[in-house]
């Protein structure tokens, strides 16, 4: 009789359980679309990713729709937290994961008026009304700071004629037809800078590395012109080794 009644309590307990799960799991707000948000994309998905990794506690920004450097950076760091493929991307892994860790989330704040989210890679461009923009080529805050990013994991131990040579670089695939026509779009390319692979990207620039970028939009071009560098002991690529060369600033060789 005892057993009985054991095992009674146990299915109601259970069954009492179960329901409690369902309304948490129903009660939680989930709003994302099914679009994969990336650097450069706005909208109500950016500001909802925005506000749940802010309540994780892995997003200290503006909660405001617009997914840039600090979003990327915060997007990476939740998914190396969680086992998930660390690639920045905020696709249906990494929304259903955060979903799941923000059951209790609820926004603080008036969702931004335009509606759904604007996936956007390198080639996008954030909405104007969220950009600090800045004075040279109509270039936003961002991608001054991921230029920045870029020279600074490239080539922060170079003279610093050289570390504008490579924001000069970049300048110049992004004029090139052959390159993404963004900074993002060209630094994030697969295979073409070193600091991306490595993870050198996200390193905190400095201000040597920041100068040698507005150096750069200013219209300085150490390089002469060149879309590439290699640096000739590390160098593994054969390819590289056959493009025109220019010539040598510190360790890089700039070719065309």
């Amino acid at each position: 009789m005892n057993k009985r009644l054991v095992y009674v309590t146990l299915c109601l307990v259970l069954v009492l359980f179960s329901c409690y799960e369902i309304k948490h799991y129903f009660g939680s707000e989930q709003t994302f679309t099914e679009a994969d948000l990336q650097y450069g994309a706005t909208g109500r998905d950016v500001y909802e990713l925005q506000g749940r990794l802010k309540f994780l506690g892995f997003y200290h920004g503006d909660v405001d729709g617009d997914f840039g450097y600090n979003t990327l950076r915060s997007v990476k760091w939740f998914q190396s937290e969680f086992g998930l493929d660390v690639d920045g991307i905020a696709g249906d892994r990494t929304k259903l994961r955060l979903w799941e860790a923000t059951k209790n989330y609820r926004p603080t704040a008036a969702e931004p008026a335009q509606g759904g989210a604007a996936g956007g890679g390198g080639g996008g461009a954030p909405a104007a009304g969220n950009m600090a923009p800045s004075s040279q080529r109509g270039l936003s805050a961002q991608d001054l700071r991921i230029m920045a990013n870029a020279v600074y994991g490239e080539a922060r131990g170079e003279p610093y004629i050289g570390q504008v040579a490579v924001a000069a670089v970049i300048l110049n695939r992004v004029n090139s037809p052959a390159f993404p026509n963004t900074p993002s779009g060209v630094i994030f390319q697969p295979g073409a800078f070193t600091a991306v692979a490595d993870g050198q990207i996200w390193l905190e620039p400095n201000a040597t590395a920041e100068r040698a970028v507005q150096d750069a939009l200013n219209g300085w071009d150490p390089s002469g012109g060149c879309i590439y560098y290699f640096n000739p002991v590390t160098a593994t690529s054969e390819w590289i080794w056959s493009r025109p060369q220019v010539k040598q600033i510190g360790r890089h060789i700039f070719c065309r």
